[in-house]
């Protein structure tokens, strides 16, 4: 994938994957570095396992644009649920996304049909595909670090941040006290807390999760003919 000097980011998944709290710290890390970002949650009926959205904006240069990401340059997929059963408000969940761009999917097997592969060759878009659950409970002991996984991979492949602005944003989001949570979000950061003895120690794995896949992101070559690119993490 070509480098950008903005990403239209679409983030789909089921609720309780902390799909939200990715966009927060996506946000948080943009501006620790720097640079900028907007995003914007998009909930449905605001339940656990019910389809969620969120949407980042990200760039070197200021943005002055809210809402729906129409035209994605990646799209995270959190749930093969979201491929396979057209839980998303955005279906088929590659709708608007631009030629050149790149697919990350939570999955340790190939979700897509020869219909979704042939638009997506026809578009020259990357997908990248691993199971960052099998991964996130493997590392940090819990599937709640599932987002970790993911948010590590799409800025490990996009390099648009450090190891160290994505730390002090986790650190910001789950030690601060300068973000107020609600609703679904509130009582998934009970359960993450519930996890662990400190929150010294949630911090500490889950940027053990985010180092893990930013080392996968380094084996990675967009450049190549695959079109779906399988990663086994080596733990």
């Amino acid at each position: 994938m070509e480098a950008r000097k903005r990403y239209n980011i679409r983030i789909s998944g089921l609720g309780g994957q902390g799909v939200v709290t990715t966009a927060h710290i996506l946000g948080s890390t943009m501006d620790n570095a720097g640079k900028y970002a907007s995003l914007v949650p998009f909930f449905g009926s605001e339940k656990r396992m019910a389809p969620v959205e969120a949407y980042v904006r990200a760039s070197s240069e200021p943005i002055y644009e809210v809402g729906e990401v129409v035209y994605p340059d990646i799209i995270m997929i959190y749930h093969s649920q979201v491929v396979t059963h057209g839980k998303s408000y955005t279906m088929p969940f590659y709708t608007g996304l631009k030629p050149n761009s790149l697919i990350i999917i939570n999955s340790d097997f190939d979700v897509l049909e020869e219909e979704d592969k042939k638009v997506l060759r026809d578009l020259n878009a990357k997908v990248v595909q691993f199971d960052a659950t099998d991964l996130a409970v493997k590392v940090a002991g819990t599937e709640l670090a599932t987002n970790m996984a993911m948010m590590g991979m799409l800025l490990g492949l996009t390099e648009l941040v450090t190891e160290e602005n994505i730390e002090a944003a986790v650190k910001e989001r789950f030690l601060g006290s300068s973000f107020v949570a609600s609703g679904g979000t509130a009582a998934l950061d009970s359960a993450i807390e519930k996890k662990f003895k400190k929150k010294e120690e949630l911090l500490e794995k889950n940027m053990d999760v985010i180092k893990k896949t930013f080392e996968m992101a380094n084996s990675v070559d967009l450049t190549g003919s695959d079109l779906v690119i399988q990663l086994a993490p080596n733990l």
